[in-house]
């Protein structure tokens, strides 16, 4: 469970950078899920430590 939250935070900063660099409009939804997946990728690397 822990490995798909990694693999979807991934995705979405990848979306979010695709959208940020590309000029293109995704709303304010897109800073909300970059949010999420920050969160979910400190959580992977702290219980890592």
């Amino acid at each position: 469970m822990g490995n798909l939250l990694y693999v979807i935070a991934v995705i979405l900063v990848i979306i979010w950078a695709i959208s940020f660099f590309g000029g293109y409009y995704t709303g304010g939804i897109i800073h909300i899920l970059l949010i999420i997946a920050i969160i979910a990728i400190l959580l992977k690397v702290i219980r890592r430590a």
